[in-house]
């Protein structure tokens, strides 16, 4: 019996560790399509091949490089959600006196944005008839360190607060040869202009929009608008139907919390659209969560040193949604983080959350197939394009991969097609 005990052991070892590498020709294979004669020999790429069975690397390439992840970034904030905030989101912490009540955001995206769960504030504040609004637990500034400051009109990269609403995010349609905007109090602040714009545009230093008449598109759905307090006061007053007054008192130390709405929809609107305004605020709840303040890089450093100190290589991690040029991170690094992810979520949330090849999020367009065979977070900024996450070869088996990209001169759908045919050829192999 004890022999064949030991027979079936030295048979599930030998199983593993044929499955745990690549024959010479496959190996051979992957070094031609990445190697000096490749087409990505004319830029730095760095890629990473490894199996979760074994936990062993079956290739790499420069997987020690530092690369710009871009949106893979959001990997980083993913699993610091899912450690940190649990099941649901941080919207308010509060003190009541009375019929009076103040509140400090916590971060919370979800207020008046896209098809969230809603936070029925409104029932919340219906008890006081005053209500008293303070940011001072906002420490972080509304664009992360890094951030190309001629992105601001883009609806990539809507400004960071305590408690948005809206997405922080004006919405425009075209109405004639006008736009129309909503919330609507800022339709007042719409002005025509000779400028040669053909979208909505909004003046770097306030909530002034312009557009010219003879060529507006509206093809910009959604611009961000400058936050601040009063304009904070007046639409939440509007859409509360209660009166917000402000005032910046520190949060005391002895204080209530309300949690508003799940947190599973929105780390899944984050991972498939890519959405950095998500992103950014996720960031914000886990350091409201851990300090009772948003200090993004406060819970950064927290999360690299409690979390992530076993990364291969220390990760240069600024911000939650990867719009910095300061973020690197290595292949080998992505590929750990990965892992972590991987060990954590149940494989029925894990899929939920992957964008998958020719079928939804920020693959649809990309990486089809009869059968999907990649499951992986994509990020892309000018010059640089990386893919993290799983890759299904012909045996059903998974695999652990990541694959980037910097200063490349090409345009990054050239960058994609190569990548593919280097995902085929491995996802065959396999």
């Amino acid at each position: 019996m004890r022999n064949k005990i030991l027979l079936t052991i030295l048979l599930c070892y030998t199983s593993s560790a044929l499955f745990a590498q690549l024959n010479r020709d496959q190996y051979l294979k992957l070094e031609n399509a990445l190697g000096e004669r490749s087409f990505f020999n004319g830029h730095l790429t760095g890629f990473m091949l490894y199996d979760l069975d074994s936990q062993l690397v079956l290739y790499e390439k420069n997987s020690h490089q530092r690369f710009i992840p871009a949106s893979t970034t959001k990997l980083f904030t993913l699993f610091s959600s899912l450690v940190v905030l649990n099941d649901s989101t941080q919207t308010l912490r509060y003190v009541t006196e009375g019929n009076t009540i103040r509140i400090w955001g916590s971060g919370d995206p979800s207020w008046k944005y896209k098809d969230f769960v809603q936070p029925d504030i409104s029932a919340f504040l219906a008890p006081y008839e005053k209500v008293i609004f303070s940011d001072a637990n906002m420490m972080s500034p509304a664009f992360g360190y890094g951030w190309q400051w001629d992105d601001y009109y883009y609806n990539y990269s809507a400004e960071r607060s305590s408690l948005p609403i809206y997405g922080n995010l004006v919405q425009v349609k075209k109405v004639g040869n006008a736009p129309s905007v909503f919330p609507t109090i800022f339709q007042e602040s719409v002005f025509p202009t000779n400028r040669t714009i053909r979208e909505l545009e909004r003046d770097f230093h306030s909530n002034r929009f312009y557009y010219n008449p003879n060529n507006f598109r509206a093809r910009e759905e959604f611009i961000p608008f400058i936050v601040s307090p009063e304009l904070l006061l007046e639409l939440a007053s509007e859409a509360t139907g209660k009166e917000w007054t402000y005032q910046p008192d520190s949060l005391p130390v002895i204080h209530e919390e309300w949690r508003g709405a799940p947190l599973f929809p929105i780390l899944k609107e984050m991972m498939l659209e890519s959405d950095n305004f998500l992103a950014e605020q996720l960031m914000l709840m886990v350091s409201d969560r851990l300090f009772q303040r948003l200090d993004t890089e406060r819970a950064i450093e927290y999360m690299l040193k409690t979390y992530l100190y076993d990364l291969p290589d220390e990760p240069q991690w600024v911000d939650g949604s990867g719009l910095s040029r300061h973020d690197l991170f290595t292949p080998r690094s992505m590929v750990a983080l990965f892992e972590k992810i991987y060990r954590m979520l149940p494989d029925e949330q894990l899929w939920e959350l992957l964008p998958t090849g020719g079928r939804s999020g920020t693959l649809e367009n990309s990486y089809r197939a009869e059968e999907p065979y990649i499951f992986a977070k994509t990020g892309t900024m000018s010059n640089n394009h990386s893919l993290v996450g799983l890759i299904r070869g012909k045996s059903g088996r998974y695999y652990c991969f990541a694959f980037m990209n910097s200063n490349y001169p090409h345009k990054a759908s050239e960058v994609r097609r190569e990548m593919e045919k280097v995902m085929l050829m491995l996802r065959d192999m396999l």
